[in-house]
């Protein structure tokens, strides 16, 4: 099931930077297909409809992530701190000099 969610977050990841590079900016961008009345989505041009789009994908994304994130916690059960054999440590005697007392001057 992870491989699912992993792929898809890959095939998502790439149609959002798509999607928003085709959009205008204040710099154009990669958004100069448009410009003529005669476009696929009307007269305003793709503006909303990629908006829109973009929003849908990203929210996809957001609950793809946290599907991915539910489904590895599912998948692992044990912590790599699970592995560490703490029976035989030993904790060293700490040589940690004594603070001198400041004398009183009263």
């Amino acid at each position: 099931m992870t491989t699912i969610f992993l792929t898809l977050q890959f095939v998502l990841t790439v149609i959002l930077v798509i999607a928003v590079l085709l959009q205008k900016s204040s710099s154009i961008g990669l958004g100069a297909y448009s410009g003529s009345n005669e476009s696929l989505f009307g007269a305003k041009g793709a503006s909303g409809f990629l908006a829109k789009f973009t929003a849908v994908i990203g929210i996809v994304f957001i609950l793809n992530t946290l599907a991915l994130g539910y489904s590895y916690q599912k998948s692992s059960s044990k912590s790599v701190l699970d592995s560490v054999d703490t029976k035989n440590i030993e904790i060293p005697a700490s040589n940690i000099p004594s603070i001198p007392s400041v004398p009183n001057t009263k």
